[in-house]
């Protein structure tokens, strides 16, 4: 029996790592939305026209994902994320010199095929230096960077704005990325070649009855395989009908706040601080809720279907959006989803480690990112012709009204499809 106490904690240092690229990640993400308003006057955008900027990202973030996750699961985490990095600071950084509304388009498109690479990576690494019982905690933790970059963006994007132009917040974002690549370079190795891990936590990482059968497995991973099976398409419906959901809370939040609150967004925004305050509690409550239960003894399938279906109900209350016009209740109910919405992305990433060996863990990700990220396309679509048909009838609340009551739903349909599919989501066996 491994004493848990002393085996160390570098792994932790490396889901640090995970955190900070993820926040990163999202900053530079985020920044479009809180800028739209501006933009929007310098570049005479429609919503429609934001909306295919917005299409042009998940596009590219869809297709990179699916490739990102095959490449990574033959080049190895170190190389695929160095990659990965290196593509989407450089993207960050050229959004400073676009001066057409195309341009905007190809950068995002740009910035889409980098940021990619981050979650088959992420969760790739998780399941290489975690075993099961802290996979969804260290996937939480270092999956709260993204809210964390949603948290920063609002305070640090108006400052940066007011005091040296919109250029320059890109240009910021992109030099991050650099400093982080250095610290990746320098720092990590997977477990089993890191000197600076010690045989007890080794032991640790690779407690897990299956892992050395993993490790030793040499058995060819194909896309067709894995579209063969149902843990698959869970995994893909999983994040089809909820990965939309989130962008809209990253793009549109912001405007809908300056529309209906009239917030301005060229000042620090308390609001959206706290709404994406939120995210970064339900990322780590909601992987400290899976790997609690399993420590207190729930097989790992029901402790995470539980932690998901908790998520689901709690994203449901955002419909009553449109029963109120008090901004702060407003933001409680808003705050809840996007908490509830984490949560669940905590979970649903851990379970593709828990029932695919390590080597699949990239390919799957990248197949349900790319679903994920295709509704993404689909979704801002339908936002923006929602949102300027009822601009134009006067009423852009009422659309707003109607994508709230979308969100709410959605989370359930999820849940329930997963749970069709794999109710007792069996270890695959490839």
């Amino acid at each position: 029996m491994i004493n848990e106490t002393k085996v160390g904690n570098y792994r932790w240092f490396i889901c640090f790592m995970l955190f900070a690229a993820t926040t990163i990640n999202y900053l530079d993400r985020q920044i479009l939305g809180l800028l739209k308003p501006g933009l929007e006057r310098t570049f005479n955008w429609t919503e429609t026209d934001y909306g295919h900027i917005v299409m042009a990202f998940t596009a590219c973030y869809a297709l990179g994902q699916l490739l990102y996750g095959k490449v990574i699961d033959k080049i190895g985490t170190k190389l695929g994320y160095t990659i990965s990095v290196t593509v989407w600071s450089l993207a960050a950084m050229l959004h400073a010199a676009v001066r057409t509304t195309f341009g905007f388009g190809a950068m995002r498109a740009l910035l889409g095929i980098g940021e990619s690479g981050n979650y088959p990576a992420g969760v790739k690494t998780v399941a290489e230096w975690f075993p099961k019982k802290e996979r969804a905690l260290a996937v939480g933790i270092f999956d709260s960077g993204s809210n964390i970059g949603a948290c920063v963006a609002p305070v640090l994007v108006p400052w940066i704005l007011a005091l040296y132009g919109w250029q320059m917040a890109f240009i910021v974002t992109g030099v991050l990325g650099f400093v982080w690549l250095a610290a990746w370079i320098i720092f990590y190795e997977v477990p089993t070649r890191q000197k600076k891990l010690n045989p007890a936590e080794l032991a640790y990482i690779n407690s897990d009855e299956d892992a050395a059968a993993e490790d030793n497995d040499t058995s060819t991973v194909t896309w067709k395989k894995l579209l063969g099976l149902k843990q698959t398409w869970a995994f893909i419906a999983g994040k089809f009908f909820t990965d939309p959901i989130w962008y809209f809370f990253l793009f549109w939040l912001p405007s809908y706040f300056a529309t209906y609150f009239h917030l301005d967004l060229k000042k620090p925004s308390l609001p959206l601080v706290i709404v994406y305050t939120g995210t970064m509690i339900g990322s780590i409550g909601g992987g400290y809720l899976s790997s609690w239960l399993i420590k207190k003894g729930w097989p790992v399938y029901k402790a995470r279907k539980a932690a998901l279906m908790v998520a689901a109900i709690c994203v449901i209350p955002v419909i009553a959006t449109r029963y109120t016009s008090n901004m702060w209740f407003v933001i409680a109910l808003i705050s809840l989803s996007v908490a509830a919405n984490q949560a669940w992305s905590a979970n649903i990433f851990t379970i593709v480690s828990d029932m695919f060996p390590k080597k699949a863990v990239s390919s799957v990700v990248g197949l349900g990112g790319m679903a994920g990220a295709a509704g993404g396309v689909l979704f801002p679509m339908f936002i923006g012709f929602i949102l300027d048909f009822y601009k134009g009838m006067g009423n852009i609340v009422a659309g707003y009204n109607i994508i709230f009551l979308i969100c709410g739903c959605s989370f359930l349909v999820a849940w329930l499809v997963i749970h069709l599919l794999t109710p007792k989501m069996e270890k695959v066996k490839l």
